[in-house]
C-alpha cells in the first residue's frame, strides 16, 4: 500500500452502496477507482431493521449477497492498493458479525490469491464492566430513555458500543488493508481515512454524513454509490452511475435523514454544524459544498446499544372479503378482541397483562391505526394477529384459541357464519424470541479507542 503519511490536497472516497450486500454494478466501482479513490468505505449494518439482529447476534443480509459485494470490493481495493473499510459488520456490529464478515473475507482472499492484512475491531461490551461505569455515574440516558439500572444491563443479550473514527484510524495506521469494524457510526466509516490524512473535520464529517447511504443523496437512489472528494475548503460529490445526478437539493436533503435537527448532528467527539453550508452545482451532476463546521465536545461519549428478550411471539394471517364485515371492520375488531380475551381468561386462566395480542388490519389502518384520516371501506382486508407471551408455548396456545375466530367470527347482527382465508397452513407461525432495544444511552470515556479491541490478521494469500 502506498505511503499515507503526507498531507494530500484532497482525499477521494468511494462508497459503492448504502449497505454491504445491497448490490451495485461492477462498472461503478471501476469508475470510482478511475476518479481517484483513496479509500473504499461501506456500511455493513444498522439498527433500522429493529432489535432482533442485535439481540440474536445474526445478520439481516444474505451471505451470498455479502460475498458477491466483498469479492468485487476486495479485488478493486487490492488492485488499486487502497484500503477497504466496512463498518457495523453483520448488521448490528456484534463480535459474531465481525467474525462472520472476516470469515468471508478470508475465504475470498484464499480463493482469489489476495495478500491483504485484515484488521478486526470488536465493539461488544461486557455488562460487568459497564456496571462499574454505571456506578461511577458515567452512563447517561438519551431522550426519551429512562436512567439505566443494573437489572436492564443484565437483561441484555448483546451490548455494543458505537465507535467513532479513532479505532478505524488506529487499524489503518497499524497497516490494515481491510478494516472490519464492529458497531460504528455510519459517518465514521467514511470519515476515518480522510481525517487520518489531515482533512479538516467540518467538511469531512459533513461529507461522510451525505455519502453514508450511497446513492440516496442522488436523483436516483437505486442507481448505486457515490464518489466524494474532500479537500481543505469543502468537498465535491457525484454519483458513480453516469446517468444519475447529484443536485444541491438532493445533497442538502440528506441532512434531513435520520437527524433530529437538519443543521446539526452529534458524533462521539463533537457536533457537525451545517447551517452555514453552501451547496453549489459544479455541473449537471456534481455538487460542491463549503462552509461546514465541526464543534468538538467537552466530553467524548460513546453510544451504547443493547437488546433484550421481550417475550415470545406467534403470528397468524387471514384475509377478509365479506362485504358486511368490511363495512363494520372496526366493530368486528372489537368483537374479536373481546372474544379472544374471554377465551384466554377462561381456558388458559392467564392474568391480564401477562400476554398481548396485536390485531393489525392491512388494507384499512394497519400502518397508522387511529391516526388514519380516510379509512374508506376496503375491498378486502388482511388481518394479522401478533400474539406475545412470556414463553413460546403460551403464545402458540393463544394463537390456537384465536384460530376459529380468524376463520369464522361473525358480527353479532349477522345471520350467517362467514368464512375467511388463512394465508398459510398451519395458520400460525411461531416466531420465537422477540427482542426490544433497552439501551439508548451514552458513556463518558477517557479514550476514544479504549472500549474497542483490535486484532490484526496477516495477509491471506
Amino acid at each position: 500500500m502506498p505511503d499515507q503519511s503526507g498531507p494530500p490536497d484532497g482525499v477521494g472516497i468511494l462508497v459503492p452502496t448504502g449497505m454491504l450486500g445491497g448490490g451495485f454494478s461492477p462498472e461503478t466501482i471501476t469508475r470510482g477507482i478511475s476518479l481517484g479513490a483513496d479509500v473504499i468505505a461501506v456500511d455493513g449494518g444498522s439498527t433500522d431493521s429493529g432489535p432482533y439482529y442485535l439481540g440474536a447476534g445474526v445478520a439481516k443480509t444474505a451471505g451470498d449477497a455479502v460475498r458477491r459485494d466483498l469479492r468485487l470490493l476486495l479485488a478493486a481495493a487490492s488492485s488499486a492498493r487502497i484500503p477497504l473499510i466496512v463498518g457495523s459488520c453483520g448488521t448490528s456490529g456484534t463480535d459474531s458479525g465481525v467474525n462472520w464478515i472476516a470469515g468471508i473475507v478470508h475465504a475470498i482472499c484464499m480463493q482469489d490469491a489476495l495478500d491483504l492484512t485484515v484488521a478486526k475491531i470488536f465493539s461488544e461490551q461486557d455488562p460487568g464492566q459497564l456496571m462499574a461505569q454505571l456506578e461511577r455515574g458515567r452512563i447517561h440516558a438519551l431522550p426519551p430513555s429512562e436512567p439505566l439500572d443494573a437489572v436492564t444491563l443484565r437483561r441484555c443479550a448483546h451490548i455494543v458500543a458505537m465507535m467513532g473514527h479513532e479505532p478505524i484510524e488506529q487499524a489503518l495506521r497499524a497497516g490494515a488493508d481491510v478494516v472490519l469494524a464492529g458497531r460504528a457510526t455510519d459517518t465514521a466509516v467514511s470519515a476515518a481515512f480522510a481525517l487520518m490524512r489531515g482533512m479538516p473535520p467540518g467538511p469531512t464529517w459533513h461529507a461522510a454524513k451525505i455519502i453514508e447511504c450511497g446513492g440516496q443523496c442522488t436523483t436516483n437512489p437505486a442507481a448505486g454509490g457515490v464518489f466524494a472528494r474532500i479537500d481543505h475548503r469543502g468537498f465535491t460529490i457525484e454519483p458513480l452511475d453516469p446517468d444519475t445526478a447529484c443536485t444541491p437539493a438532493s445533497v442538502a436533503a440528506h441532512m434531513l435523514y435520520e437527524t433530529v435537527n437538519p443543521y446539526t448532528m452529534r458524533e462521539p467527539g463533537g457536533t457537525i454544524e451545517v447551517a452555514g453550508a453552501r451547496y453549489t452545482a459544479i455541473d449537471e451532476r456534481t455538487v460542491r459544498v463549503e462552509g461546514s463546521r465541526f464543534e468538538p465536545a467537552d466530553q467524548y461519549t460513546v453510544k451504547l446499544e443493547g437488546a433484550a428478550v421481550s417475550g415470545y411471539e406467534t403470528v397468524s394471517f387471514t384475509g377478509i372479503r365479506d362485504p358486511q364485515i368490511l363495512r363494520s371492520i372496526d366493530e368486528w375488531a372489537e368483537v374479536f378482541t373481546k372474544a379472544l380475551t374471554g377465551r384466554v381468561e377462561t381456558v388458559l386462566e392467564l392474568a391480564p397483562g401477562s400476554w398481548g395480542a396485536d390485531l393489525r388490519l392491512y388494507g384499512y389502518n394497519a400502518i397508522l391505526g387511529e391516526l388514519e384520516t380516510d379509512p374508506a371501506t376496503p375491498a378486502e382486508v388482511g388481518v394479522m394477529l401478533l400474539v406475545s407471551a412470556a414463553d413460546q408455548q403460551t403464545a402458540t396456545e393463544i394463537s390456537k384459541l384465536a384460530n376459529p375466530l380468524l376463520l369464522h367470527l361473525p358480527l353479532p347482527t349477522m345471520s350467517y357464519l362467514p368464512s375467511f382465508a388463512f394465508a398459510t397452513s398451519p395458520a400460525h407461525i411461531d416466531r420465537g424470541a422477540a427482542y426490544e432495544f433497552v439501551l439508548n444511552h451514552v458513556i463518558d470515556v477517557d479514550s476514544p479507542t479504549g472500549m474497542f479491541r483490535l486484532e490484526m490478521e496477516p495477509g491471506h494469500a
